[in-house]
């Protein structure tokens, strides 16, 4: 850009390249609105104010003008869209950047998912600054296509394709001085490091917080989001398809919206026609304001706060200097986005997509080799006399589950479902290496009333993971994904009800929004017919194997409670 022409534009001695004109524009700095043009050159703000000129000049009478909008943790892999798909439905809900951590992909593709990752995002209508995976495997419980070291993080940052340290999940390494994990601290620098840190206050926070790791984004109670505010993490306020916590934590902000710039909305994990059908950072205002945070204290957190916890300091306000990623919405209580401009230029109007569907580029495999499906005979699990099971509690809307212990139900001597207890079986196959290893328990929660549910998106390592009330129905589950390469499925007995392929890693569907959602949503109407009346059933059943998350998880190696010491027996006194 020509220094001398931009400083022309600002000072109004020379016309913009385009003015908007007659809108309010929402002051993120002073949280109120001022009656000002917007005046945009060479892709950046010049000016705010009155009696700037333009080549273009556009009247957004009755809207008001606000920053895009700035996802400050996401997992694209979780809406089963690629980041060009994602992309192309964030960017008409007035998303202009996003921080995905691209963590799923890097457990079942290794840095080659991470690399694919970053070069679809090379044409997309929003700036995805993707953080380095830093716990692959999230622990030593999960079974990952290969282990990233500090080694593979540096690499990351050095081939620039990504910008900052992403979740540090293993907080028990973290606080415990784990050589590797502290190198990979060491090795993301002054960069920005996320924080995972689920029911950790106190002194136990205090020695999370000497990491650097000072976002944390699965807070469940006010009590200990106001806890990390006070230790001085950025507190990000995660709501997603599942995991609900700003209706518990917005009490911080309404009470006391200075927290507006120590708090950020985020998604953490969306379905794709959530993002569709309800919107993205877009909802989060709406929600916001309904749970009485002001509008513009609600903006500020899709804005300016993750912007400036990242270090972005060209994006995140309506300011001079900054990139031009804007945004017209009708008002910021009912946050219907109009217009969208990426770098000053016009990529969506009233929804839709201006610019033209983003080029996809050719993704690596998912697995390493064919897996086998045990045969019956490994499922057929005795049990000891006056022995009780294990079992994972599903709580609906919350990743957390419950370490429970019920008595097992017996058929023939053998364990076997309940369903009129609502006790199924949670299988899990390891996939990545594949060793085929098989691992079984059981899970409370489902609903399901007969046959199986299976999937291949399994946090965080993403094994083939299933869940049935009959065992034919679960090896038919197993069977259909490892065909596959990946995938979504509804089973009764040795029938397909509905299913969606995903073999871009196992996670993801290299077609449209709707052709994904299509699939999608008739693999949750199959699964509904078999009785689950949990909202995103696939989605619930994905975080069963995520051990970094209390209480009890079941990956490829077995039951695992990190907070009762690691690996737990199926059967207990």
């Amino acid at each position: 850009m020509n220094v001398s022409e931009y400083l022309a534009v600002a000072r109004g001695d020379r016309p913009a390249d385009l003015v908007l004109r007659g809108a309010r524009v929402a002051n993120v700095f002073t949280l109120e609105y001022e009656e000002a043009d917007v005046a945009l050159f060479g892709g950046r703000i010049a000016g705010v104010g009155k009696g700037y000129e333009g080549v273009r000049e556009e009247d957004l009478s009755g809207m008001v003008i606000v920053p895009g909008f700035i996802d400050g943790h996401c997992h694209i892999e979780s809406t089963m869209l690629t980041p060009a798909a994602f992309s192309e439905l964030a960017a008409v809900r007035g998303t202009t950047a996003a921080a995905p951590d691209p963590h799923e992909i890097a457990n079942t593709c290794g840095m080659a998912g991470v690399e694919y990752m970053w070069r679809e995002s090379l044409n997309c209508p929003v700036d995805l600054f993707f953080t380095a995976p830093s716990c692959v495997p999230a622990s030593s419980f999960e079974t990952p296509f290969e282990e990233l070291d500090a080694g593979a993080v540096a690499e990351m940052f050095a081939r620039g394709w990504c910008d900052s340290l992403g979740e540090v999940m293993n907080y028990p390494g973290v606080t415990g001085g784990d050589p590797a994990l502290w190198a990979k601290l060491y090795a993301s620098g002054t960069r920005a490091k996320s924080g995972h840190a689920p029911g950790l206050t106190g002194k136990d926070l205090c020695a999370y917080l000497l990491s650097g790791c000072d976002s944390d984004h699965e807070s469940f109670s006010a009590e200990e989001g106001l806890d990390k505010l006070r230790r001085g993490m950025m507190l990000m306020i995660r709501e997603g398809a599942t995991e609900h916590n700003l209706e518990e934590l917005a009490c911080l902000v309404r009470g006391n919206e200075a927290r507006s710039s120590r708090c950020m909305m985020v998604s953490d994990d969306l379905s794709a026609r959530y993002l569709r059908d309800r919107g993205h950072m877009d909802e989060k205002i709406r929600l916001a304001v309904k749970s009485g945070i002001s509008p513009l204290a609600a903006l500020r957190m899709v804005t300016l706060t993750p912007a400036e916890y990242f270090g972005w300091k060209d994006r995140g306000a309506v300011a001079p200097g900054r990139i031009a990623d804007l945004a017209a919405v009708d008002s910021l209580e009912n946050c219907s986005v109009k217009r969208v401009w990426k770098r000053g230029r016009l990529v969506a109007r009233d929804g839709r997509l201006l610019c033209g569907p983003v080029p996809r580029v050719e993704a690596p495999a998912s697995a390493r080799g064919n897996i086998s499906v045990p045969e019956k005979e490994a499922f057929e699990v005795f049990v000891p006399g006056g022995a009780k099971i294990r079992v994972v509690g599903l709580r609906p809307g919350q990743v957390v589950t419950d370490h429970l212990v019920m008595d097992p139900p017996v058929s023939d001597g053998l364990a076997a479902a309940d369903p009129s207890r609502d006790i199924c079986w949670l299988a899990v196959l390891e996939k990545n290496r594949g060793t085929g290893r098989l691992a079984l328990g059981f899970v409370h929660g489902l609903g399901l009333k007969e046959g199986a549910i299976g999937s291949s998106v399994a946090h965080d390592a993403h094994n083939f993971v299933a869940a049935g009330t009959d065992i034919l129905s679960l090896r038919t589950a197993l069977g259909f994904l490892a065909s596959e390469g990946g995938g979504i499925v509804a089973i009764r007995g040795g029938e397909v009800l509905g299913s969606l392929g995903l073999p871009v890693g196992g996670l993801m569907n290299p077609g449209s929004a709707d052709e994904v959602i299509k699939g999608l949503e008739a693999a949750e109407e199959a699964a509904r017919s078999l009785g689950t009346t949990v909202d995103h059933p696939f989605m619930a059943m994905s975080f069963l194997s995520l051990s970094v998350i209390p209480e009890l998880k079941l990956t490829d190696q077995g039951y695992v409670d990190l907070g009762r010491g690691g690996i737990q027996s199926l059967f207990t006194e």
